[in-house]
């Protein structure tokens, strides 16, 4: 394209993922395909609802009366528009679903979600794989788009002191305690979507072109926050910068190598194999998103539920249980595990069960260091 920034072969050839089918989302995944990318990764975990309907352009009262997924009806949507466009679903949670290794074939995340948690989910997976990403966020006639880049500016830095604090209190790590930051009840606008998508997908773009962005023929936003006021018809730059050197969300994860481990394989398959590959004896594999939990215990006489699940699903699991149901959560308590080695009581677990997802990446801790294993997908 002569008269275009961009360069149309790197738009086609370029992986992007966009976490978060909803108003933001169906712009940013219009935006995209209309620009002509032609590799995307969509990740929801939720269905079409009516109310979906009034901001969002992909979808129609057919699919909300259907309960159809987002992801799937996007994707439908997206081949109707451009049949060249390759589109993989991933209908789940950013925070457990979604692997590493998975997220290091992108050239550029875009975050469309609706809450801080998410948000710092992000964050930590694109830190980790070294991957800048493009967060976007809506609210009235008021929207925010901001550029994160490792190395550059970081999303949990820039939340400060008193917002860790309460990332903390509300991060939902922990199964039986978890918590979602829920989303706000000021209702949203597709003007105000269309607004902040274009500039989420202006921005990845220029992330594509690297090379135009050192040179300064492109400028990124990096660094500063766009925020747009529709009721005022106002729009403004500020600074919005980062990165402290000490914060443990920039560790990341490299280098990065295979391992033959398969999602199917048993801890003591898996655990076997990683010895054989790594040449020592003691092994031991960090459940770095999640944790395990076996049961579930009353706080006043230690009576044991076993529940046998990742950490995320453990609510889930009490609320079905006929005793545990009556109980406020803060009377429970729920025994996991985050580390597993040859200890771990459950070896005949595969991975799956464990929780890992699909195109993840391992840290394994050994007496000659730590390793990043990326595990083979068959």
């Amino acid at each position: 394209m002569a008269d275009s920034c961009f360069d149309q072969k790197r738009i086609q050839a370029a992986h992007v993922m966009v976490v978060g089918c909803g108003a933001l989302g169906n712009e940013v995944l219009k935006n995209l395909v209309l620009m002509g990318v032609e590799h995307m990764t969509v990740v929801d975990f939720d269905i079409v609802e009516i109310g979906n309907l009034s901001r969002s352009v992909l979808y129609t009262k057919a699919d909300a009366e259907a309960k159809r997924l987002k992801t799937d009806v996007v994707a439908e949507r997206l081949k109707k528009m451009n049949p060249a466009v390759e589109v993989q679903t991933i209908c789940g949670d950013i925070a457990y679903d979604v692997g590493l290794a998975l997220i290091r074939k992108m050239a550029v995340v875009i975050g469309c979600v609706d809450s801080r948690w998410a948000r710092y989910c992000i964050n930590r997976l694109c830190m980790r794989a070294g991957v800048p990403w493009v967060d976007g966020g809506i609210d009235g006639l008021e929207g925010t788009a901001r550029v994160f880049m490792p190395g550059k500016n970081c999303y949990a830095c820039n939340l400060g002191p008193e917002g860790q604090k309460d990332l903390a209190r509300r991060m939902p790590c922990s199964g039986i305690i978890r918590r979602q930051e829920q989303a706000g009840s000021a209702p949203t606008t597709s003007i105000v979507a269309s607004v902040i998508g274009a500039v989420q997908v202006q921005e990845a773009l220029k992330l594509i072109h690297r090379e135009e962005l050192e040179t300064g023929r492109l400028t990124s936003l990096c660094g500063r926050m766009f925020y747009y006021d529709g009721e005022h018809l106002t729009t403004r730059t500020a600074d919005f910068v980062a990165y402290d050197e000490d914060c443990p969300e920039h560790e990341q994860w490299t280098p990065i190598r295979q391992t033959q481990v398969k999602r199917q394989d048993t801890v003591g398959e898996t655990l076997q194999r990683l010895s054989q590959e790594l040449g020592d004896e003691e092994v031991t594999i960090s459940l770095t998103q999640d944790c395990y939990v076996d049961y579930v215990a009353r706080r006043d006489n230690d009576e044991r539920t076993f529940v046998m699940c990742p950490g995320r699903a453990v609510e889930e699991a009490t609320a079905r249980d006929k005793v545990l149901q009556g109980f406020p959560l803060s009377a429970l308590y729920q025994h996991e595990y985050r580390r597993i080695d040859k200890s771990f009581p459950y070896q005949e677990l595969t991975l799956t069960e464990l929780g890992i997802p699909p195109y993840d990446v391992l840290r394994v801790s050994t007496e000659k260091g730590d390793y990043y294993l990326e595990i083979k997908e068959v």
